[in-house]
């Protein structure tokens, strides 16, 4: 049986739905909820807190209760959080994340070969020579710079769904790459493994922008491996 508050999120949920509102429109008053869900305050409060804290709503202290940004970002800091403790208690979560990462990327590249604008390959262009620069200079990558990447190349699909998704993707693997685990090839390998998705994107060839993702993620996968074999 639900409790009072779980109850009352779904009336919440079920209010913005049917009045149509948008993410920063405002939610009618503690009072006025109170009263039009007959819940004791403490009850409608607690429901509140539930729904910002999946950000289906926004509390502005001062100011009153706001539909959210509805984010995906819970679900991105659960999934990072839960790869990294995997790795750490020695399971694969990060081969299977990799996996369903791997499945989807490679998949993308059918529908953006040949069809990158100019000036997203013009980018992403200066991304790879911004890459081998910061190679020449520290050794390696910067997270920034790969990340804007990812970014530039799969923005043309226009998925804001599926922008969240790979990012929540690349944050679990930098978040363990940052707590010294390798998990990519060294710096100019790397650098230069993302130079050959972008001509391949650019001359239309389907196939080998595809393959290209797959060596990319093969290389990762290899790595991934021998630290999980070397871990138990």
């Amino acid at each position: 049986m639900k409790s009072v508050a779980a109850d009352t999120e779904e009336r919440i949920k079920e209010l913005i739905v049917e009045r149509g509102l948008a993410p920063g429109d405002p939610l009618p008053t503690e009072t006025e909820l109170t009263g039009a869900f007959g819940v004791s305050r403490n009850s409608l409060r607690e429901a509140l807190k539930s729904l910002q804290a999946v950000n289906i709503i926004e509390i502005r202290h001062g100011f009153g209760t706001y539909v959210g940004t509805m984010s995906l970002e819970p679900l991105i800091e659960a999934m990072a959080f839960r790869t990294v403790v995997g790795h750490r208690l020695g399971q694969e979560s990060l081969l299977e994340l990799l996996q369903m990462r791997e499945a989807l990327e490679a998949g993308l590249m059918y529908g953006l070969a040949g069809r990158l604008p100019e000036e997203d390959l013009a980018e992403l262009d200066t991304l790879v020579a911004r890459m081998h620069a910061e190679v020449r200079e520290t050794g390696e990558i910067a997270s920034a710079t790969d990340r804007a990447f990812h970014r530039a190349l799969h923005r043309s699909l226009g998925n804001e769904l599926l922008s969240e998704l790979l990012d929540a993707f690349w944050s679990a693997f930098h978040r363990v790459r940052a707590q010294g685990l390798r998990t990519a090839a060294e710096g100019q390998e790397l650098a230069q493994m993302h130079g050959r998705i972008v001509e391949a994107v650019r001359t239309g060839d389907a196939g080998a922008s595809e393959s290209a993702v797959h060596r990319h993620f093969d290389d990762i996968r290899s790595r991934l491996t021998q630290a999980h074999k070397e871990s138990i």
